[in-house]
């Protein structure tokens, strides 16, 4: 592929399923300004951004990913060539500098914190991803662009840093008033800190309820996953829809009674404000959540929801909703009014569209 032919973004990754929502977010964003996008990443091509060119294949194991790491930068003839993984900053550090093209590093989560929740990395056998992420810190403060999902993620002092924050992208939400049956919906990463199993046994304990989990289920909590809902108490009440696309996920959402955001107080959690919260405002589903700080201040601030500090207080709300179905109804007029009031019609992956395109025009 010449350089006049080259797609104008190529974002590179290791770590993420095309179907992740982050990338087809920043995707709609710039082809909305006429930019072509070249996607490699996990999974099924078919769950990738419409319009983008995408290579997609399986996760592999550990030494297949530090292959692909090594080899993906060189594979990519994007005059932009943007990374969400930690891993990848060195070799498309070195690769674009080579090749004198512009890089965008994606830092949308603190990767120190989240090894903190992985059993595998920790003790001396973490070691190598621990550095990695460190090394992958300091040299995302060069890139020719830094976007962070957060104002709190490292680097604060990066050469060029812009905040892009999860915030929804309406052109993916399907907001609905509930319809049939009760019930609560998840859409997101699913594992134990994430409140997985805390979820289920919330809808255990409340029988008129069914749910929804939208997401990838880390391979370490599968097997129990699995075995607990086959159990005669939850037998056909909770659907395993796996990762989809957002715009899929959101269909999937539209007509439940209410969403579920129960995240453990890890240190990756703690400080974290989950982009599923606005998703659910924005898309007037009453919120179930734990007490993490900044969830409880926009939940408490919107009136859209109720915080919750175990599973049976969460399974005795459900009881409740379903008893009284009116208090819902409020819930779901409240958080639609905050989130019309308080959440942007154009989302900060505009403004990251636009820093992309500077960079093209050399002027940035």
């Amino acid at each position: 592929m010449s350089r006049s032919t080259a797609p104008d973004v190529g974002i590179i990754t290791t770590g993420h399923d095309v179907a992740d929502a982050r990338l087809h977010k920043i995707t709609a964003a710039l082809q909305q300004r006429d930019l072509t996008v070249e996607l490699w990443g996990l999974g099924e091509a078919s769950g990738g951004p419409a319009g983008a060119v995408v290579h997609a294949g399986p996760r592999g194991t550990m030494v297949q990913r530090l292959a692909r790491t090594a080899v993906l930068p060189w594979r990519t003839k994007a005059k932009v060539v943007m990374t969400v993984d930690p891993d990848m900053i060195p070799i498309a550090r070195l690769v674009t500098g080579l090749r004198r093209r512009k890089l965008v590093v994606d830092v949308h989560e603190d990767y120190e914190r989240l090894l903190a929740d992985r059993a595998w990395a920790k003790g001396p056998a973490g070691l190598p991803a621990r550095l990695i992420v460190r090394a992958g810190s300091k040299l995302a403060a060069g890139a020719d662009l830094t976007v962070v999902a957060d104002s709190h993620l490292a680097p604060h002092h990066a050469k060029h840093r812009l905040v892009v924050q999860n915030l929804p992208d309406h052109g993916f939400l399907a907001p609905a008033p509930a319809t049939g049956a009760p019930r609560a919906v998840y859409v997101g990463d699913l594992r134990e800190s994430r409140g997985l199993f805390d979820m289920v046994e919330t809808v255990a304990a409340a029988p008129e309820w069914s749910l929804d989990l939208v997401g990838p289920v880390a391979p370490s909590d599968r097997e129990r996953l699995e075995a607990r809902i086959e159990e005669p108490e939850l037998a056909g009440r909770v659907r395993l829809h796996g990762r989809q696309p957002p715009a899929d996920a959101w269909r999937i959402a539209q007509g439940a009674w209410a969403s579920l955001a129960m995240l453990q107080p890890t240190p990756a959690f703690i400080e974290a404000m989950p982009s599923k919260i606005y998703e659910y405002l924005a898309s007037g589903l009453p919120v179930l959540s734990t007490r993490l700080p900044r969830q409880t201040r926009v939940i408490e601030e919107s009136g859209g929801g109720v915080l919750v500090d175990s599973v049976a207080e969460a399974a005795e709300t459900l009881r409740r909703w379903s008893a009284d179905p009116g208090e819902l109804e409020k819930l779901h007029d409240h958080a639609l009014q905050w989130a019309a009031e308080h959440l942007p019609t154009t989302t900060p992956y505009d403004d990251l569209a636009d820093a992309i395109l500077k960079l093209l025009k050399g002027s940035a």
